[in-house]
C-alpha cells in the first residue's frame, strides 16, 4: 500500500501498471558499445524483484522495462535507478528499423568467473552488459540470438509523481527503500529527519535501499537525497508522525 504526502494529509494511492523512461535527455551522453542477453520468458515473471530491491516491479511502476546491469555498470548499488536508451546495431539479429527502447536498472547480473568474458561471462568485469526481460529484448532483436551487441547511452528518468520510500525495519532501525525517482534515477547519499531530530545520516544497506540506527517511530519523518550529480532534494513531512512498517510513503516533490 502507497499512501502519498499532500497539504492536505495523507490519500491512498495506486501504482500505474506501466512506465516508460524519458524520451528526452539534457544533456545527452555519446553512445557507447556493449552488449546484451534476456533473462526469464515472455511474461517477464523471473525479472520481479531483483538486487535493488524494488519489489514487484509493476507495483512499483517500473514494468517490464528494466535490466539486470553487469558488475561494473551495478557500481555496488549506485546505479539502481538510473535510465539508459539501448539498440541493436551491427548484427544480423537486429530487427531492420527498429526503435530503440529505454529501460531502468534494477537488477545486478552477476559476474560467471569460471566462463570467460567472451564466451558466457558476459558480465564480469569490464564489460558493459545489459541483461533485458524479454519482452524488452524482442523488441530489438530476435530472440532466438541470445545475445547482441548494442549501443547505449544513459539518459534522463521521467517518473509521475513524487519519489516513493518503502519502510522496512522497526522504530529503533529504519530501512528505507527509494522507489520512482526522476532526473539521473539514482540516490548516491541520504539523510532522514524526524520532528525531534536533527538530520540522521543514512547508510546504504543494498541496492536503493538505505538504513538509519536511530529512534524515530512516533515522527513524522523527512528526507534529503542527493544524487551522484550532486543535486539534493528535500522531501518534508514524507509520512505522518504514526508510521508503519510495510507502507509506502509518496511525497509531492522529485528530481526533475
Amino acid at each position: 500500500m502507497t499512501v502519498r504526502s499532500t497539504m492536505a494529509g495523507y490519500s491512498a494511492y495506486t501504482p500505474s501498471t506501466s512506465y516508460t523512461p524519458s524520451t528526452s535527455y539534457s544533456p545527452p551522453e555519446t553512445w557507447q558499445s556493449g552488449h546484451a542477453t534476456f533473462y526469464g520468458d515472455e511474461s517477464g515473471s523471473e525479472t520481479m524483484g531483483g538486487a535493488c530491491g524494488y519489489g514487484n516491479l509493476h507495483d512499483s511502476g517500473y514494468g517490464f522495462e528494466t535490466a539486470a546491469l553487469s558488475t561494473v555498470m551495478f557500481n555496488n548499488g549506485n546505479a539502481c535507478g538510473t535510465c539508459y536508451e539501448i539498440k541493436c546495431v551491427n548484427s544480423k539479429w537486429c530487427f531492420t528499423d527498429a526503435p530503440s527502447i529505454k529501460i531502468t536498472a534494477t537488477n545486478l547480473c552477476p559476474p560467471n568467473w569460471y566462463q570467460a568474458n567472451d564466451a558466457g561471462g558476459w558480465c564480469n568485469p569490464p564489460l558493459s552488459h545489459f541483461d533485458l526481460s524479454k519482452p524488452m529484448f524482442m523488441k530489438i532483436a530476435e530472440w532466438t540470438a541470445g545475445i547482441i551487441p548494442v549501443s547505449y547511452r544513459k539518459v534522463s528518468c521521467a517518473r509521475t509523481g513524487g519519489i516513493r520510500f518503502q519502510f522496512q525495519g522497526n522504530p529503533y532501525w529504519l530501512l528505507v527503500s527509494v522507489l520512482n525517482v526522476g532526473g539521473d534515477g539514482d540516490i548516491s547519499q541520504m539523510w532522514v529527519k524526524g520532528t525531534e531530530t536533527d538530520w540522521v545520516f543514512m547508510s546504504r544497506n543494498w541496492g536503493a535501499s538505505f538504513q538509519a540506527f536511530s529512534k524515530l517511530g512516533g515522527q513524522s519523518l523527512s528526507f534529503k537525497l542527493q544524487n551522484a550529480a550532486g543535486q539534493i532534494v528535500i522531501a518534508y513531512n514524507v509520512c505522518p508522525i504514526y508510521w508503519s512498517i510495510g507502507l509506502t510513503y509518496e511525497a509531492n516533490t522529485n528530481f526533475y
